[in-house]
């Protein structure tokens, strides 16, 4: 099953809430979602990096929730449909942003060569997760913990205040898991594809 079928049953199986349907005609046939790389240079920097890329992260959140200290100690318990918005949705704020190109790299000859490449071009430069929240927001209600775990899902490897990222994610645990899960995700799952 390719990321993209992945992503859609995963989607059509969990996520039912009013604008749903609308949301995933946007992602599906108005932007480049299921083709955008996850990163210019990083991880998932190939064209539908960004669809396997959230898949990964749900896959990383649902077995993280899955655990017997998270669920016993910590009682965090959440919904089909949070986990699985807030992990296949939270960076939306990437649709648009990756522009097609090449750069010059020096081959194991020693030549220089013509490679293909991602550029990052912002046209909507209104952050990081809040973007995802805000364009999520145009077509869906997000409860206020979802809303948080998008909008802080990059934990303490984005630039915000430090303190406000531990309120965060000490508040609202969804955010906390949702950023382990990012983590998880991008650094071990996806580190060979950098």
């Amino acid at each position: 099953m390719s990321a993209k079928e992945e992503f859609l049953q995963i989607y059509r199986e969990n996520i039912h809430r009013e604008g749903s349907d609308a949301l995933l005609d946007y992602l599906e046939h108005k932007s480049d979602f299921f083709t955008s790389p996850a990163s210019a240079r990083f991880h998932g920097s190939y064209a539908g990096g960004l669809c396997q890329h959230s898949v990964n992260v749900y896959r990383c959140l649902s077995a993280y929730l899955e655990r017997e200290r998270v669920r016993e100690l910590y009682a965090l318990d959440y919904t089909p449909e949070s986990v699985a918005l807030v992990a296949l949705l939270h960076d939306v704020c990437k649709i648009g942003c990756y522009k097609g190109g090449t750069r010059n790299v020096k081959g194991p000859d020693g030549k220089w060569q013509s490679v293909p490449t991602f550029y990052y071009e912002d046209n909507l430069p209104y952050g990081h997760g809040e973007k995802s929240v805000y364009i999520l927001s145009g077509f869906l209600r997000l409860s206020r913990e979802e809303a948080m775990a998008i909008r802080w899902h990059m934990g303490f490897s984005g630039d915000e205040d430090k303190r406000l990222v531990g309120q965060a994610l000490q508040q609202y645990p969804l955010a906390f898991a949702l950023s382990v899960a990012d983590m998880e995700a991008t650094y071990f799952l996806e580190h060979e594809e950098a």
